[in-house]
């Protein structure tokens, strides 16, 4: 797009279904590896990938002819077929429904992009799901308890 210019930068926050502990150290990095491309491959810019055992989080540079739903179906999907083509976890693996997803300055990247690659020692202070509703609460997105991924409660 001719003269169109843009700095969309976003997080987008999802996790395992029923919150269980799948995504295992060994392979971990592989599956990050493999959201980054997908990302990067819907046209978009793959800042960092990173998560724990129940959760990823991805922080792009958003094109504006992306859609944020598209691309985290995609991001879900795949990195889904990847790990049952992979056979990495015993079952059928599969994320949660829904996402978060947030958006930041550009004053802000590094403050996120640190935040994002120190997630393991900031889960040994921190759940996911604590986290999740800190983030819902510093963006002031309202909701209802109830149905703030129903799987993970």
């Amino acid at each position: 797009m001719a003269n169109t210019y843009h700095q969309i930068y976003l997080q987008f926050v999802f996790g395992v279904k029923f919150k269980e502990a799948l995504l295992e150290n060994p392979w971990r990095s592989q599956v990050q590896a493999v959201i980054g491309n997908i990302i990067n491959e819907n046209k978009c810019k793959t800042l960092i990938v990173n998560g724990v055992e129940d959760h990823i989080h991805c922080f792009a540079g958003l094109r504006p002819a992306v859609s944020v739903s598209d691309l985290m179906r995609d991001v879900k999907s795949n990195s889904s077929k990847y790990i049952n083509d992979h056979k990495l976890t015993r079952g059928r693996f599969e994320s949660q429904e829904g996402y978060g997803v947030f958006s930041y300055n550009h004053s802000d990247v590094k403050n996120v992009f640190n935040y994002i690659a120190h997630q393991e020692e900031h889960h040994k202070k921190q759940s996911f799901l604590d986290e999740y509703r800190s983030l819902l609460r510093e963006f002031c997105i309202e909701f209802d308890e109830q149905y703030i991924f129903r799987e993970l409660i």
